[in-house]
C-alpha cells in the first residue's frame, strides 16, 4: 500500500510535492484506497504519475539497464536554468508484507547522490541501508552488511540505484520493498494502447479462475458481450516426443538429457510445463467476445470504450485480489462516466477489495466530484489537485485544505473555479481569434 509519494524537480515539478493518502476524515481506514488527480490540460497532473513510474523504473532498470558512464535519464524542470544544476529527489512511504517503509534517493545528471531506505517493524525507525554518493552505510539487521556487502560496495555504479543491485543480487533483507517497486505497481494511460489481445488471454489463462468475474465485470458495463472466448494456438496440445524436441531448440533440456526424462514423469512434466508457459508467451493468442445472438467478434471489431475497458480488467482484478497501486493516467479517455465511478467504487469497497489495492488515476470527470443520480463516488479526502503557475511550475494540494462540507455540490464549485486547477478560458479570446484570422484572410 503507498502511503504517500513526494517529488521535486522532475519535469513541471520544480519544487517538491507530496501526495498523501493518508485519511483526513475516515479514521477507519489506513490509507485510502483511491486517489483521484484533476487538474487543466497541461497542467503536470500526468508528471505526477510519471514521476511515481520514473522512481519504479529505477529500481527495476538501473544497474541492469542504464548505460554505465551514461549519466542518470532523468528529467529536471525546464523553465528555470538553475534547476538542471539541482538535485531531482523522489521519496516512496509504503507498506509491503505488513511492514511500513521509507525508500527515497536524489539524482542529478551523472550520478545518485543519495539514497537510503528505512523500516518501521514495530512503529521504529530501522535503518536498512544510507547512501551518500558511492558510500553505502548498512543497517545493523541486514545480515549481508559484510563481506556480501563489500561486493555489492564494488559493484555499484555512480548512475546506478543500491536497491536495484541489491534486487539483482538477492539480498534478502531487502527483496521485500524492493518486490513493491518491481511487482506491485501497475501503469497504464486511458488509451490503451497496449496489446490487449494478448494481455486478457493470457491472464484467463494464467488464472482460470478469474474467468468468471471477468466476463461479469465486462456483462455489467453493458457492452452486449455475454462471453469471452481464449482460441489456445495451434501446437500446444502435443505429445512429450514432441515437447522433448521443442524444448531441445528452446535449450530447457536438463544435462542428463533426453532418456533419464522420459523415466522420470514429475521431471517430464515439469519440463513440458516450462515449455508450453514459453510458447505461450510468445504465441499470438486470440480472444472473441460473444455477443447475446451469438456471434462472435475480434477485439479489434469492439468499440473503443470495449477495449479500455476489457484492456484494464486484468491489472484490476489482479491488484484487487493481490494488492497493489494501479495507476491510470486520463481514465475518463474512453469509459463512460457511470463506469468510471462503477470502477472507483470496487477499490472502495472492502469485500471486492480483499487485497486492499489502490487506485491513483488523473481525470477530467468533474461528474464524479458530484454524481447527480448515484450515491457519493469520491470521498473528500480522496480528490487532489495540480494547478500550474506563472512561472510554469506545477503545484499539488488537496481539496481537503479547503474545508469542504459533505453537502456541498463539489462538482459546481470545481468548474467555478473556487478550488483553482481549471483552465482561464475567456470567450473573446476565442472568437477575437476567429475574427483576426478571418480578417487577415479577406485582406
Amino acid at each position: 500500500m503507498l502511503r504517500s509519494f513526494r517529488m521535486g524537480n522532475h519535469r513541471s515539478f520544480r519544487d517538491e510535492q507530496e501526495l498523501l493518502l493518508m485519511p483526513v476524515y475516515a479514521k477507519d481506514r489506513e490509507v485510502l484506497p483511491v486517489a483521484a488527480v484533476y487538474g487543466a490540460d497541461a497542467s503536470g497532473k500526468s508528471n505526477l504519475l510519471d514521476g511515481l513510474k520514473f522512481m519504479a523504473d529505477a529500481v527495476r532498470e538501473s544497474f541492469a539497464q542504464w548505460r554505465p558512464g551514461g549519466g542518470v535519464p532523468r528529467r529536471p524542470f525546464k523553465l528555470d536554468p538553475a534547476a538542471r544544476e539541482r538535485p531531482s529527489v523522489f521519496v516512496a512511504e509504503f507498506v509491503e508484507a505488513g511492514v511500513r517503509y521509507t525508500y527515497g534517493f536524489e539524482v542529478d545528471d551523472e550520478r545518485v547522490l543519495s539514497e537510503w531506505l528505512y523500516s518501521y517493524p514495530e512503529k521504529r525507525k530501522r535503518v536498512l541501508f544510507d547512501r551518500s554518493g558511492g558510500d553505502v552505510a548498512f543497517g545493523k539487521t541486514v545480515a549481508e552488511a559484510g563481506a556480501k556487502g563489500e561486493v555489492l560496495r564494488e559493484l555499484l555504479r555512480p548512475n546506478a540505484l543500491f536497491l536495484s543491485l541489491a534486487a539483482q543480487s538477492n539480498v534478502t533483507a531487502l527483496l521485500s520493498p524492493c518486490r513493491w517497486f518491481t511487482e506491485r505497481l501497475c501503469f497504464r494511460s486511458g488509451d490503451a494502447t497496449s496489446d490487449q489481445t494478448t494481455k486478457v488471454a493470457e491472464f484467463l489463462h494464467e488464472n482460470p479462475d478469474m474467468h468468471e468475474r471477468l466476463v461479469e465485470l465486462v456483462q455489467a458495463a453493458d457492452f452486449g458481450i455475454v462471453d469471452i472466448t481464449v482460441n489456445r494456438p495451434p501446437g500446444l496440445d502435443m505429445t512429450p516426443a514432441q515437447f522433448l524436441a521443442i524444448a531441445e531448440k528452446m535449450e530447457e533440456l536438463p544435462r542428463s538429457g533426453k532418456a533419464e526424462l522420459r523415466s522420470d514423469p514429475t521431471a517430464l512434466a515439469d519440463l513440458m510445463s516450462r515449455v508450453e508457459a514459453s510458447l505461450t508467451r510468445l504465441a499470438r493468442h486470440r480472444i472473441r467476445l460473444e455477443h447475446g445472438a451469438g456471434e462472435l467478434f475480434e477485439l479489434d471489431e469492439e468499440s473503443a470504450g470495449t477495449r479500455s475497458w476489457l484492456g484494464l480488467l486484468p491489472d484490476v482484478l489482479r491488484i484487487l485480489r493481490d494488492g497493489g497501486v494501479l495507476t491510470v493516467d486520463e481514465i475518463d479517455e474512453s469509459l463512460h462516466s457511470l463506469l468510471t465511478a462503477r470502477l472507483i467504487a470496487l477499490f472502495n469497497d472492502p469485500q471486492a477489495n480483499s487485497g486492499n489495492g489502490q487506485l491513483l488515476f488523473t481525470t477530467h470527470d468533474a461528474t464524479l466530484l458530484h454524481p447527480p443520480l448515484a450515491d457519493e463516488v469520491l470521498d473528500r479526502d480522496e480528490v487532489w489537485f495540480v494547478e500550474k503557475g506563472e512561472t510554469g511550475a506545477s503545484t499539488l494540494y488537496p481539496l481537503s485544505d479547503f474545508k469542504p462540507r459533505r453537502e456541498d455540490n463539489l462538482e459546481r464549485r470545481y468548474l467555478a473555479g473556487q478550488y483553482g486547477a481549471v483552465p482561464r478560458l475567456y470567450e473573446e479570446h476565442f472568437v477575437n481569434a476567429v475574427r483576426d484570422g478571418v480578417a487577415d484572410d479577406q485582406a
